[in-house]
C-alpha cells in the first residue's frame, strides 16, 4: 500500500523486453536501502524488486497485463519514473490510500499556467459499467496520476484537471509531461467500495 507521495523521480537505465515482459533497471538514491521482494511503486504501479546492483541501481519486472493497463511499456533509457516505497503504518498519511494497481491510462490534453501553479487536464476512456463501479473522479476527490496523489478539480465524465505546484513539478516526472503524454491513473479505492455498495451494483 502507498500514499501517493513520490519520493524520487528516478532515471531508467535500461528497459528490456523478454517473452512479453518488461525488465526495468532503475538508478535511485535509495537503491542500496532496498531488498529483494520489496514493493516499489513505479508511476503508480506496484512492482517487486528482483535484483539489486552495486551501481545504485535495482531491477523490477512488469508482466504483459501490467503493460496493457499502464504506461510502463513506453519507458525507455533516460526516462524519469516516479518512485515510492510502500507506506509505513507508523506515520502520517500525507496523500491518500493508494494500492499501486493502475486502473487505466489517460492522455494529457491541455496545460495552463495559473498564478504560479500549472493545471494539467487529462482525458480517459472508461466504459459506463466501470464508471458505475467507481472508476471515475469527483470534484475535490483524490486521484493518483503517475503515482502522485492529487486533488481533482473541474471533474467531468472522462476528464478532469489537477493543479501542480512548482515543488511537485520539479520533483516528479510531471516536469516532462506535455500535451499528448500518456499517464497512469488509479481512482480512489474508497469511491469504488461506495459504488459497489449502491443498490444497482449489488447482486
Amino acid at each position: 500500500m502507498f500514499s501517493g507521495i513520490v519520493e524520487e523521480a528516478a532515471t531508467v537505465v535500461a528497459a528490456t523486453r523478454t517473452d512479453g515482459n518488461l525488465r526495468l533497471r532503475v538508478r535511485s538514491a535509495f537503491a542500496d536501502e532496498l531488498s529483494i521482494d520489496q514493493s516499489v511503486a513505479h508511476n503508480g504501479v506496484c512492482l517487486t524488486v528482483v535484483a539489486i546492483n552495486p551501481d545504485h541501481t535495482y531491477e523490477v519486472v512488469a508482466i504483459q497485463e501490467t503493460l496493457d493497463r499502464s504506461n510502463l511499456g513506453s519507458l525507455a533509457e533516460g526516462d524519469l519514473v516516479n518512485l515510492e516505497r510502500s507506506m509505513m503504518m507508523n506515520g502520517r498519511l500525507d496523500g491518500h490510500i493508494v494500492q499501486g494497481h493502475v486502473d487505466c491510462t489517460a492522455r494529457c490534453t491541455d496545460i495552463e499556467d495559473v498564478d504560479g501553479s500549472r493545471y494539467f487536464r487529462f482525458t480517459y476512456d472508461i466504459p459506463d459499467a466501470m464508471r458505475r463501479k467507481g472508476y471515475m473522479t469527483v470534484e475535490k476527490g483524490s486521484v493518483t496520476v503517475n503515482g502522485v496523489s492529487l486533488t481533482v478539480c473541474d471533474s467531468e465524465p472522462g476528464t478532469f484537471r489537477v493543479a501542480i505546484i512548482p515543488y511537485t513539478l520539479e520533483h516528479t516526472n510531471f516536469c516532462r509531461i506535455s500535451t499528448g503524454t500518456v499517464v497512469n491513473l488509479e481512482f480512489d479505492i474508497i469511491g469504488k467500495y461506495i459504488a459497489a455498495m449502491l443498490p444497482q451494483n449489488m447482486h
